[in-house]
């Protein structure tokens, strides 16, 4: 597993109690509820591919064969 960090995250507190529920309702911390966030975002934007863990290096993009290719 890679190595923890923690940093201060400074949030509107009507948006941590938001988190906060949502956490309790998916049997989650709230530590845990941001994770999952934060990599579903970078997995949904295409910035982690979705084999590959957020933690981990990302791929580099196949540039071999595009859409177009046939």
């Amino acid at each position: 597993m890679a190595e923890r960090k923690s940093f201060l995250l400074r949030v509107d507190q009507d948006l941590l109690l938001q988190l906060q529920r949502w956490a309790d309702d998916d049997l989650r911390s709230l530590n845990g509820q941001i994770e999952f966030l934060l990599r579903k975002t970078l997995r949904d934007s295409g910035r982690v591919s979705r084999t590959t863990r957020p933690d981990t290096a990302p791929e580099e993009p196949d540039t071999q064969s595009g859409p177009n290719d046939g």
